[in-house]
């Protein structure tokens, strides 16, 4: 069950806010194995001065395409499915137009206490939900 919050400069029409939800989604599926019901996104949108995202030092520029994307999961999945997961995303978004220095990902993790989908109750530990398993 990831929660994922994605930002990005404002300008974008509704159907390209859409494809980068979609293509996240799709992304987040297919590598994490999640069900594609399993579906919780945040968009918002800023205006250019409110985000603030340089290179850490690596050498090259964004642009006013630049979305950032933060997924809150539960641990226990390897370095490389979150590497395979960075690059599918980057791979997706590019098929949108958006280049991969305007694409920055960041993964938190957490574990089955920390949910809870409805009604004030933690669902993982009642045991409503199953926990998920490790992806890789």
């Amino acid at each position: 069950m990831p929660l994922v919050r994605i930002d990005m400069i404002r300008g974008r029409r509704t159907d390209e806010v859409q494809a980068i939800a979609d293509a996240t989604h799709q992304a987040i599926v297919e590598v994490l194995r999640i069900p594609e019901r399993d579906r919780f996104q945040i968009i918002t949108e800023h205006a250019a001065d409110h985000i603030i995202a340089l290179d850490a030092g690596l050498g090259f520029d964004r642009s006013s395409a630049l979305v950032m994307i933060q997924i809150f999961t539960q641990s226990g999945r390897t370095t490389e499915v979150k590497q395979r997961l960075y690059r599918v995303i980057a791979q997706r978004l590019g098929q949108l137009g958006i280049r991969g220095e305007d694409v920055f990902i960041g993964i938190t993790e957490n574990a089955p206490q920390d949910w809870s989908f409805a009604h004030g109750r933690a669902q993982y530990l009642e045991g409503e939900l199953a926990v998920p398993g490790d992806a890789h």
